[in-house]
């Protein structure tokens, strides 16, 4: 038995009319009246009671009929699902986020996912540092990582997403917490509340505010994460330069105050040039679309040329 059997009854079950069916399968009458006598052949039993007029489902045949198209319906979904997972409409991405960046990136991300790749499930790892994440691009554990350059090596893409000002947290009761403007110099006398992970491109950037501003930072205190940093600072152990998207962490006793002199420091979007991924591929030009992310030159469309960033620290 083939689908085309299958494909030949229930024309004719739907039709109760070998001319017609034929037209409808554009298939000569004889050819499919042929097929059908195999298909009952086959099965060993009568599927249609024919006269010289009229063509009706034996009740053999109404219940094959009702199975065929389940069946049928069952392959092209089949089929359809297929296709989709070939052009990257259909699976799971796994993206990793690295500190605050979920709550700045994650709510657009998942929108343009929802609106333009519905078929795509989000796996959503926060809070990891960028050489973690490096590691689970360069593994295969993650698909996508939002996390902050220079990153090292040639076999991970990077595109920016955007450039995020660097803000003061300080405690409620810190004796600058009501200063209207304040700048990096003011924070000369303070202990200082950083990153543990070595790599942190947060603190590279802390680091050449302050001493931009004459004093290198008295680093007293280290955090984990994000989360942690704030509560140092909230029980007064400390101040800290975090990315504006640190705001959306509210605690109490921490303020955030915008802070002259701090700069900026880059968040962008990375996955792995040696796992090639359909899913990868149409998420990224989803992104490109909505221009989350800038276009590379040579894609199908004219955009930004953005090369690929690279540098000695793999970083928070």
């Amino acid at each position: 038995m083939e689908l085309r059997h299958l494909h030949h009854f229930v024309a004719v079950a739907e039709t109760c009319h070998f001319g017609r069916a034929a037209q409808r399968l554009h298939l000569a009458q004889p050819a499919l009246s042929h097929s059908i006598r195999q298909l009952e052949a086959e099965l060993g039993v009568t599927l249609m009671a024919r006269t010289t007029r009229a063509v009706s489902l034996t009740p053999a045949g109404d219940f094959f009929y009702r199975e065929s198209v389940r069946l049928l319906r069952g392959v092209e979904q089949s089929v359809q699902g297929v296709r989709r997972i070939a052009d990257g409409r259909l699976g799971l991405v796994r993206i990793g986020f690295t500190g605050t960046a979920a709550f700045d990136q994650l709510p657009s991300i998942a929108r343009i996912i929802s609106q333009r790749l519905p078929g795509i499930a989000l796996e959503v790892h926060g809070d990891l540092l960028t050489p973690a994440q490096l590691d689970g691009l360069r593994t295969g554990g993650l698909d996508l990582a939002v996390l902050r350059p220079p990153v090292a090596g040639d076999d991970v893409e990077v595109r920016p997403i955007r450039s995020e000002s660097l803000v003061l947290a300080l405690p409620a009761d810190h004796r600058l917490a009501a200063e209207p403007a304040l700048e990096v110099a003011d924070l000369a006398h303070d202990d200082f509340v950083m990153y543990a992970d070595s790599h942190s491109a947060v603190n590279d950037a802390v680091v050449t505010a302050c001493r931009a501003a004459g004093f290198t930072p008295r680093r007293e205190h280290e955090a984990p994460g994000t989360s942690v940093l704030l509560a140092l600072i909230a029980a007064g152990l400390g101040v800290a330069i975090v990315p504006e998207s640190v705001r959306a962490l509210q605690l109490n006793g921490v303020v955030f105050r915008d802070l002259g002199g701090a700069g900026s420091i880059q968040l962008a979007l990375a996955w792995s040039r040696e796992q090639p991924s359909a899913l990868v591929a149409a998420l990224v030009e989803a992104l490109e679309d909505a221009e989350v992310i800038p276009r590379e030159i040579g894609a199908r469309h004219t955009g930004i040329a953005m090369p690929i960033t690279t540098g000695s620290k793999e970083n928070r």
